[in-house]
């Protein structure tokens, strides 16, 4: 009998403890919720607003580049919206601001031999001063396309290494069926020449899936940044599409340039892709008899970088979440008759660097960060 009362009365202590503390939970919940409005009206506070930038190669009918152009010489809308520039700079010179370069306090402008005025100085004419400040990230096929010409197609990568001179760093990147960063981002020239001289060809070529994890590495750093690829075959072994490649370039701004043998161009759709993606990302693709005469295609992006005008602008508001076209003309009869090349649009990412779909099961993780090879 004593036993079946204890029973009892701990059945309602129990009981009680319950609903003690369902009602402090009840009022935790309600305190909570008169807080809600506060925390909605701060998280309205801190809006993130990015930049757009864009690389524009001016050229003449000939293909010859026009310099010296200003601000005002250029029209850019998004989705017909048009826009207006923040930053402006020419080739190599230093980044301003457009209020800065519009002020009357600002340099005077000289004249050109084609009279069209000048911003600052004359570019220097030295090959290694043409892509100053810029970050080059170089990604080599090591797959079994390139056995034929590989140890050709290092000695043309080295030479292109030692040629940027002046660039701010350089990364080195291979890749056969896995990426492997042999030389992470860096000014140390030699650190990167190693990195070439220690690769090793073999396995199947996935080209898309390495240069997608490329552009997400190079995308991270602010500033001009450039993805040079060499590659001789197609692609036999990527889970992603070279479109979901290059919207990524666009989104971020980085150009992408591909420079192959004559050899690549027997795979006719690997060179349609190749070619779509370098103009869709405002990039080229060069196609040289063989790697000792790849010196020209080298010449041609150094030559493209120096003459490069970066624009900027924050983007006006526009209701379009998804893929946002980007058109950019020259303003006056004088200049419609020259051709631009650009990005042709991007599409505004949730989050800076997402990782999704095909990209997910290729992120990488561990001590050694983004230098860490994945080669096996």
């Amino acid at each position: 009998m004593d036993r079946s009362v204890k029973s009892a009365r701990a059945r309602r202590s129990t009981m009680v403890n319950r609903h003690s503390f369902f009602l402090c939970f009840l009022l935790l919940f309600s305190s909570a919720g008169t807080q809600a409005p506060a925390q909605k009206e701060e998280a309205h506070i801190h809006v993130i607003v990015d930049l757009v930038q864009l690389n524009v190669a001016v050229t003449d009918s000939k293909g010859d580049y026009i310099t010296g152009l200003r601000p005002q010489d250029f029209l850019v809308s998004e989705d017909g919206i048009p826009q207006k520039l923040a930053t402006f700079a020419e080739g190599n010179e230093p980044t301003r601001r457009v209020v800065d370069i519009m002020s009357p306090e600002s340099k005077p402008a000289a004249s050109s031999t084609d009279g069209l005025p000048t911003v600052g100085e004359a570019a220097p004419q030295t090959l290694g001063s043409l892509i100053a400040g810029a970050n080059v990230f170089i990604l080599f096929d090591t797959s079994n396309y390139m056995y034929r010409g590989f140890v050709f197609a290092q000695d043309a990568i080295a030479d292109f290494v030692r040629s940027l001179e002046t660039a701010d760093k350089v990364a080195f990147y291979s890749y056969s069926r896995n990426l492997s960063r042999a030389a992470g981002l860096t000014a140390d020239r030699s650190q990167v020449l190693r990195g070439v001289r220690t690769t090793v060809a073999g396995d199947d070529a996935a080209l898309y899936n390495c240069l997608l994890l490329t552009v997400r590495d190079a995308a991270q750093y602010v500033g001009r940044k450039v993805v040079v690829v060499f590659s001789n075959g197609p692609d036999n072994a990527s889970m992603v599409p070279p479109e979901d490649v290059a919207e990524l370039a666009q989104s971020t701004g980085i150009p992408i340039y591909m420079i192959s043998t004559q050899q690549a161009r027997l795979e006719p759709v690997s060179t349609a892709v190749f070619e779509r993606m370098t103009a869709a990302t405002g990039g080229k693709a060069y196609f040289a008899k063989n790697w000792k005469e790849e010196r020209r295609a080298f010449s041609s992006i150094r030559d493209d970088l120096a003459h490069l005008y970066a624009l900027s602008y924050y983007p006006q508001p526009n209701p379009n979440r998804g893929w946002r076209a980007i058109t950019v003309k020259l303003v006056g009869e004088r200049l419609k008759s020259y051709h631009i090349r650009t990005r042709n649009g991007y599409r505004p990412q949730p989050t800076r660097f997402p990782a999704t779909g095909a990209a997910a099961s290729m992120s990488e993780s561990g001590p050694d960060g983004p230098n860490r090879p994945l080669d096996k």
